[in-house]
């Protein structure tokens, strides 16, 4: 994995630094270092100094953030390909959430001081940075009418179809999640209690959309999914 040529295959899986071509990518290559993280240990936390940019080489990692009086929410969960940090990288503000490694991880961390003249040097990449960030601005946009507008069952269904695009694996059983989640993770995803969580899935599971056994959940009927997350597009 630290051979050149292997990292930059993983890194031209994400959307921002897959638009590099040869030249840039070998440019950007030797700006960074390898770092590596144990299971559960924190690679940022909430409020640290924005310095840098992480590309997961391997591994997962949870980023969450946290309120005042200790409420946990799960924002995403990162793999090989993906970019965290950006937002700090490029305002060199403090982080605004936290990063913890899920199991072991190695990352490609490469420090605002030497991106940002990177950045300089290729306009380009500065407006696919943009495209990216307003993706960002987005997803946390729907985020927060999920949360506004819509009752915990339809979330939860969104929820799942959202994970199916990354992690769904079709089996004859229906569409597997290759990512375990606990009924605690999919809580802290939705800002709600594990209680809540169990009963949704008891409604789903009984209804025959899913079927949910150690951690792994399987999206029997997608549409009907699709249906109760109020998703307009339809699985013939």
């Amino acid at each position: 994995m630290n051979a050149p040529m292997d990292i930059a295959a993983v890194l031209r899986r994400n959307r921002l630094l897959g638009e590099l071509d040869a030249g840039q990518m070998a440019e950007m290559l030797t700006l960074g270092r390898i770092a590596r993280f144990d299971a559960d240990q924190i690679i940022f936390d909430k409020g640290d100094p924005g310095d840098s940019l992480f590309a997961v080489l391997k591994g997962q990692i949870a980023i969450r953030t946290s309120s005042a009086d200790g409420k946990t929410m799960l924002l995403n969960i990162l793999e090989a390909g993906d970019v965290l940090g950006e937002i700090g990288l490029i305002d060199g503000r403090e982080r605004t959430a936290a990063a913890i490694a899920l199991r072991p991880v190695e990352l490609y961390r490469i420090d605002r001081a030497d991106f940002i003249p990177f950045l300089e040097r290729h306009p380009r990449l500065c407006t696919r940075m943009m495209v990216v960030l307003c993706d960002r601005l987005r997803w946390v946009s729907e985020n927060i009418e999920d949360a506004v507008f819509h009752d915990v069952p339809r979330r939860l269904a969104r929820r799942l179809l959202l994970l199916s695009d990354s992690y769904g694996q079709q089996t004859s059983a229906g569409l597997r999640l290759t990512l375990p989640l606990s009924q605690e993770a999919l809580a802290n995803m939705l800002g709600v209690t594990r209680e809540m969580v169990n009963k949704c899935l008891g409604a789903l599971r009984k209804a025959g959309v899913v079927t949910y056994a150690k951690g792994f959940i399987v999206i029997n009927d997608l549409a009907l999914l699709k249906d109760m997350a109020g998703d307009p597009e339809r699985v013939p």
